[in-house]
């Protein structure tokens, strides 16, 4: 498999190098992506760049991780218009190890020939002094060089400091440093990052006469010019404690015709023949989704798990009444918190419940889902109230046991009206 043949297909390249495909027909080539380590965990803004290196090292050529210790402390100005937040070493090293964590799910880093490597750049930044900086590094590149990149012009009149102005510098340095220590000669990374990824190429052909190579990925989007990513509650991230695998499910599941097209080329494995059946099958039946369905399959395994997957299918049925008792009752907490978020809710006390209160007075007094006990009366008569998916009717006395999680009481009136009533 070839890899810019591989990215051609699947619409991922954006710039590339003149040279770049030669270098990789002709040996195992090193290529690193940077990332920022401003957080805890990636998001599905970085998906694109993690499959770049899925696809580079399936392919048969070494991965190299670089996440920005020393970068992340500056901070990049590309695609920003105000300065960023700072961050210590302490909580940098720790965001480090947890980003490793969700990169080894797509990534091997064992140590064959063309395992993947992680490194940070603040372990050779620290030692750098400022003067030795300037002298070693800043007398090759002009400011007249710097300040006609795109991510630094943009900023002009609204203003950059010296220390985001400095950044495309510190990560050009950071090729050179990859190149003469780990044979890198490739830098991959989004669209708006070829300015500073081009500056290392530059410091390497200046300083050591070699040719090193770039190449960048189109930024995702969605079809209606939305920011791919971001929802109402900000990103979508592969963290489960930050993005439970129902909503990130839910998420995919969710994207249009159009992007699912897009998506299942960049976020999948699948092959070129598998995609175009998936495609020409879809179109049969677009009611289906399975577009949709397979591309959430296959992302929410790969950044999860198949039991994440499972779940999440089943918490997706009992929304639209397939689900089953037994379905809702092993339901983990978070999961079954993410599927009734935002339904309505009433509390009650663990006391008030040991007394044995009636189904009658849950619903009126005690959570006012009727507005008076004859409404309630009339429909649980006719079998339009479920408690935790059972039918049930004014003779009902709720009672501890009958609690999901020990804390919840689900409650249906009709098909389609939820109510959540959690004990306190």
């Amino acid at each position: 498999m070839d890899f810019i043949e591989e990215l051609k297909w699947r619409g991922m390249i954006h710039d590339m190098m003149p040279g770049t495909g030669e270098q990789l027909k002709k040996e195992m080539t090193s290529g690193y992506i940077g990332f920022d380590p401003s957080s805890d965990s990636l998001h599905i803004g970085n998906l694109a760049a993690i499959m770049l290196l899925k696809f580079f090292q399936e392919t048969g050529h070494k991965p190299i991780v670089l996440v920005g210790g020393a970068t992340g402390m500056i901070g990049d100005p590309s695609g920003k218009s105000e300065e960023r937040n700072l961050l210590n070493e302490e909580v940098l090293r720790y965001n480090q190890e947890k980003i490793k964590i969700q990169l080894e799910k797509f990534l091997d880093f064992s140590d064959k020939p063309n395992g993947a490597v992680m490194v940070n750049n603040y372990d050779w930044m620290k030692e750098f002094s400022y003067l030795d900086f300037l002298r070693d590094i800043g007398k090759h590149l002009t400011i007249n060089y710097m300040i006609a990149k795109d991510s630094v012009k943009s900023r002009m009149e609204s203003g950059i400091s010296y220390t985001e102005f400095s950044y495309q510098l510190v990560q050009g340095y950071d090729f050179l440093n990859l190149y003469e220590n780990h044979n890198c000669k490739l830098q991959m990374g989004g669209s708006d990052q070829w300015g500073n990824i081009v500056t290392g190429t530059e410091l390497i052909r200046r300083m050591n006469s070699g040719s090193a190579y770039a190449l960048t990925c189109p930024l995702i989007t969605k079809s209606d010019g939305g920011k791919f990513g971001k929802t109402e509650e900000g990103n979508i991230w592969l963290d489960p404690k930050k993005t439970s695998p129902y909503k990130f499910y839910q998420f995919w599941l969710n994207t249009s015709d159009d992007d699912s097209v897009n998506y299942i080329k960049v976020f999948t494995l699948l092959t070129k023949e598998e995609i175009i059946e998936l495609v020409k099958q879809h179109r049969k039946s677009p009611h289906e989704r399975l577009l949709q369905k397979t591309l959430a399959k296959e992302i929410t395994i790969r950044v999860h798990s198949e039991k994440d997957y499972d779940a999440a299918v089943e918490a997706s049925s009992i929304l639209f009444g397939k689900g089953t008792a037994e379905t809702l009752a092993n339901l983990p907490e978070d999961m079954f918190l993410s599927v009734f978020e935002g339904v309505p809710h009433c509390d009650i006390s663990r006391d008030e419940l040991k007394k044995n209160i009636s189904v009658l007075d849950l619903l009126t007094m005690y959570c006012s889902i009727f507005p008076s006990k004859g409404e309630a009366r009339r429909m649980l008569k006719d079998g339009g109230v479920q408690i935790n998916k059972h039918k049930v009717n004014d003779a009902i006395m709720v009672k501890e046991e009958m609690l999901i999680n020990n804390k919840y009481l689900l409650v249906q009136k009709g098909k389609k009206n939820y109510f959540l009533v959690r004990v306190v």
